[in-house]
């Protein structure tokens, strides 16, 4: 959709918002919001959650406040936003009566403004970064805008008319995108489906659909190829679990050796974005603990496992690495191909068998006992060989097409965040359009 400009425009004075609209008035936020300061019980006003969706009623896995009489009162048509950096671009207006934490800023909009346009601009992106700019703290990634800051933010008003046409025509092709983007979500979600069902299909019932089957007597298993060993994993592999450095040693500057932790393993891979490293010394008694490339590596964590698929194989650029404790190291024998092995752990079947069985009391997590007690049906060596040229195969095109549908879902929310961002400071007109 191509959009006109205004016809004549004037200079904001204003360095976020720039030329806007000749007949357009420029006015602090003040002037059209007061704050609303009153304090109530989330026994008498349902709490709500301030989110990058919008306001919406508290959602069950967000922590819980215990002063739930401490909480601020929150009217249908208020606008909230979370004052806080690290929750940046949660705020919206509220189609809702309740409560919400002390966080937050609840603005009242006063009768030049319209509710349904001060939601797309003050969630629009510029707005949220000169919204966090007047925010204040000691913390370089963590810092609060007050509204007595906040007030002095300028603003480039139309007029109401205009501005319930600007809201109209957001309503209408932000659905429009927002639908759009759903279908891709939608058709991720079926391509981890395919995925997982592909992967544990394989490994379990392998290529031959017409191969003769038999009882595996393992109920969650079911029936496996006749000529196939049904046998715990441990009698291919050995299980390292990693060592306990203390964090006080850890370095954050690069000196020394990385050191692996569950943080680290990710899908398929390893990465390293969050590293610390470990200055070895001589005959320090570590050399067991030193990956080697083709080396498997799973998170032993409860979080780590529920996740599913968090099995990688090391790589030469993630050599030299030393493992830290509740990740575990597996090095297969001749019999058990790693590939086929790394396929098996990320399949829903060891998530489901492992989940419930993690023990511990600050952090669940499973031990490599019950690694190496994970029964799997292994296939001959050359079986084995065949299913990974083929999982490799059809695990490649669902990828790309998970990159495909994961590229169009981010240039839809590029477009939907940058037709917000024009409409609602005048760089495009879109009366006609609405």
């Amino acid at each position: 959709m191509s959009l006109p400009r205004y016809p004549e425009y004037k200079e904001s004075g204003v360095n976020w918002l720039g030329p806007v609209p000749g007949h357009w008035a420029v006015q602090r936020l003040g002037y059209h919001f007061a704050e609303r300061r009153e304090k109530v019980s989330d026994e008498d006003f349902a709490p709500l959650s301030i989110t990058r969706n919008g306001v919406v009623p508290q959602l069950e896995h967000v922590a819980k406040t215990d002063d739930g009489a401490n909480r601020k009162k929150v009217c249908r048509g208020d606008f909230v936003i979370n004052g806080r950096s690290d929750r940046k671009g949660s705020s919206g207006a509220s189609d809702y009566d309740g409560s919400c934490s002390l966080i937050n800023i609840v603005l009242v909009p006063g009768p030049e403004i319209d509710i349904r346009f001060a939601h797309h601009l003050l969630r629009s992106v510029p707005f949220q970064e000169e919204f966090y700019r007047y925010g204040k703290g000691i913390v370089a990634d963590l810092w609060s805008t007050n509204f007595s800051e906040m007030k002095n933010i300028s603003l480039a008003v139309p007029p109401m008319v205009e501005q319930r046409v600007i809201a109209t025509f957001l309503d209408r092709e932000t659905a429009k995108i927002d639908a759009l983007i759903a279908e891709q979500e939608k058709l991720l979600a079926l391509l981890a489906e395919k995925r997982q069902a592909t992967i544990s299909h394989a490994v379990t019932r392998g290529l031959n659909p017409n191969a003769p089957m038999k009882d595996s007597g393992i109920p969650w298993l079911g029936e496996v190829p006749a000529h196939w060993r049904v046998t715990k994993c441990g009698r291919f592999l050995s299980v390292l679990s990693g060592y306990a450095f203390p964090s006080a040693g850890f370095d954050h500057n690069g000196n020394g050796t990385k050191l692996l932790r569950g943080v680290n393993v990710s899908v398929g891979s390893l990465r390293w974005d969050d590293v610390v490293y470990w200055e070895r010394s001589t005959d320090d008694g570590l050399d067991e603990y030193e990956l080697q490339v083709g080396d498997l590596v799973i998170g032993m964590d409860r979080p780590l496992i529920a996740a599913g698929m968090r099995v990688a194989k090391v790589k030469e650029e993630d050599v030299p690495c030393l493992l830290l404790q509740r990740v575990a190291l597996l090095r297969t024998s001749s019999e058990l191909n790693s590939d086929f092995l790394m396929h098996w752990l990320s399949t829903p079947m060891f998530v489901a068998h492992f989940s419930p069985e993690t023990t511990g009391v600050s952090v669940p997590h499973i031990s490599p006992d019950q690694i190496a007690s994970f029964v799997i049906a292994l296939p001959p060596n050359d079986e084995q060989r065949k299913i990974i040229e083929f999982l490799d195969e059809e695990l490649g095109r669902l990828t790309r097409l998970c990159w495909q549908s994961e590229q169009a879902v981010q240039l839809l929310k590029e477009r939907r965040s940058a037709l917000i961002s024009a409409a609602v400071t005048g760089k495009i007109d879109v009366r006609h359009a609405a």
